[in-house]
């Protein structure tokens, strides 16, 4: 089905959108701070999506020791420990070329994914992984 297609691309929409209001609001504050506020921000998302739907808050509440330590892991890496590195980046760094750099990350996805899932690699994927080596290049 196209529903997965059509989530990604709203996702890229709103990942796009963030970044230029991350930039404005970083601009009289520093990057550690702003992480601070905008993990707030998710906290308090987090309480008002777990107060309107009570069967997502059951069911993580439900979920076993080996799922929320990775889960977790996930978020303490990707929104404090990457948000520290990119705020630093964005801060002091022209959004146009700091993002696209950042967002090189599912590389580092695809690499981890052979090795640790047995992904295919094939020549599209290769092409695709030359062109975002090629893309970090051009920007640098």
């Amino acid at each position: 089905s196209m529903k997965p297609f059509y989530f990604a691309i709203l996702a890229a929409v709103v990942w796009g959108i963030a970044p230029i209001m991350e930039k404005i609001g970083l601009k009289n504050i520093e990057p550690l701070s702003g992480v601070i506020v905008r993990s707030s921000g998710i906290i308090i998302g987090a309480i008002i999506l777990a107060i309107f739907n009570n069967n997502i808050f059951k069911s993580a509440l439900k979920a076993d020791p080996k799922t929320i330590f990775f889960l977790f892991l996930g978020g303490i890496l990707a929104s404090i420990l990457g948000q520290i590195f990119f705020y630093n980046a964005l801060k002091h760094g022209e959004v146009s070329k700091m993002l696209p750099i950042a967002a090189t990350y599912p590389l580092v996805s695809f690499l981890l994914g052979l090795l640790f899932f047995g992904e295919s690699f094939t020549i599209l994927k290769g092409l695709g992984i030359g062109f975002v080596i090629l893309g970090v290049f051009l920007l640098r």
